[in-house]
């Protein structure tokens, strides 16, 4: 599985606008926060203010806050914002991708489990101490995630 560069870099401004919640942050400050090319960024900050993940506000004042509540946001929500699909085969969806039934039940289920887990980690846990934890969780390497 390959993460997109407008993936990782759209999870990072995320984690750094809830990190500084409830105040503005330009898209400069973040770009040098998290080592993401400013210019890219930008088009990252549009997609997710399409999708309703930031709002933002210009002016002196202004800057980019957080949509919604940082423990609602989950990295599928990112993901599908800035890159649609969270799984591809050949740009086809898993179940289209190929003849072999054998091969397109193994493409379902890493499909399947990647949404499991990109749906169980939110902004918010990315904050935590031990960010690796929910995902650790949800891959049973630790004991069970109570939410």
């Amino acid at each position: 599985m390959r993460v997109s560069a407008k993936a990782d870099y759209a999870i990072r401004a995320l984690v750094e606008l809830a990190a500084d919640a409830g105040r503005p942050l330009v898209c400069e400050g973040i770009a040098a926060a998290q080592h993401i090319p400013y210019r890219f960024l930008k088009s990252v900050m549009r997609d997710l203010r399409r999708t309703g993940l930031v709002r933002s506000q210009r002016g002196c004042e202004g800057g980019y806050w957080l949509g919604r509540d940082a423990a609602t946001i989950t990295l599928a929500d990112v993901v599908a914002a800035v890159d649609g699909g969270l799984m591809t085969v050949h740009g086809e969806s898993p179940a289209d991708a190929t003849r072999a039934p054998g091969v397109t039940a193994v493409w379902r289920a890493i499909q399947a489990r990647t949404e499991e887990i990109l749906t169980g980690v939110t902004i918010a846990d990315l904050l935590t101490e031990s960010p690796a934890e929910p995902a650790a969780s949800l891959l049973g390497l630790v004991g069970s995630r109570t939410t």
